[in-house]
């Protein structure tokens, strides 16, 4: 074998290890990828009770409700649709209605969401893209108004 051939054939053979170790990782991280989705995206898609994702919206006006043990029940909206959500533990400070949240748990075969985590927005100018992109798709909320009101009316451009 000349120097060429032996060089071409540790290069192949390099890239077949690293391509092997990347679909090895790929293959590990697929089980504990969580997709967001919208309360529309719920709705319409028809996902299945028991899959665990990431709900995020805006916390609905008036549909915040604390019970015993720290068990707090509210609604995340997106204008369209609600999707009533359970939740266990300590809420963050910045969370109140009509801000920006995403939740992560499982849904539940009543289409409500148990969460076992709850984000809230971090400052006046954060929203999670894609709660921002669901909300400017049905005429919600504009780049730079402040706070969205999920029960305000929708502006007509």
């Amino acid at each position: 074998m000349t120097r060429k051939q032996r060089r071409l054939t540790l290069i192949g053979i390099a890239l077949a290890v690293l391509g092997l170790a990347a679909g090895l990782v790929l293959y590990s991280l697929s089980g504990s990828i969580t997709l967001f989705q919208s309360p529309t995206d719920i709705v319409e898609k028809n996902l299945q009770p028991g899959a665990r994702m990431r709900l995020g919206g805006l916390v609905e006006a008036g549909s915040v409700r604390r019970g015993q043990n720290m068990e707090v029940a509210f609604t995340v909206t997106d204008g369209r649709n609600s999707i009533p959500v359970a939740y266990r533990g300590i809420l963050p400070d910045l969370f109140r209605e009509g801000q920006g949240v995403v939740t992560e748990g499982v849904l539940g075969p009543d289409r409500s969401f148990r969460a076992d985590s709850v984000l809230a927005r971090h400052d006046e100018n954060y929203m999670p893209k894609e709660v921002a992109d669901s909300l400017k798709r049905q005429g919600h909320w504009k780049p730079g108004d402040p706070a969205p009101n999920p029960n305000a009316p929708a502006r007509s451009p």
